[in-house]
């Protein structure tokens, strides 16, 4: 595997990481009635990258599972993500990429 791949797999997994701490912090923060994060910043933090550890998050910590639109965006941001990484990891795309560093 490339380096650049080896570099993008550690952001993903680095984002995916940041969004379901934050989605623990946001509960947390929730549960005692502090300042909370604001939603639009959870969900760029899911387009990012960061959905797969957004949906745990949500999950795990039972946050914001039930709120709309929140929920569905959060679902979108995840077939982005979905779509994103299926090109990416498609061959022709890999190879147009590897042109783009050479």
């Amino acid at each position: 595997m490339a380096l650049w791949m080896w570099i993008a797999l550690g952001i993903l997994i680095a984002i995916n990481i940041t969004a379901f701490v934050l989605f623990g912090m946001d509960k947390e923060r929730a549960l005692r009635e502090r300042r909370r994060l604001p939603e639009a910043y959870l969900l760029w933090v899911a387009l990012l990258g960061g959905a797969a550890g957004a949906i745990a998050g949500q999950q795990i910590f039972r946050h914001k599972t039930r709120k709309q639109p929140f929920r569905t965006l959060l679902i979108g941001a995840a077939v982005v993500n979905l779509v994103v990484a299926a090109l990416v990891l498609s061959p022709e795309v890999r190879e147009y990429l590897a042109g783009l560093v050479r």
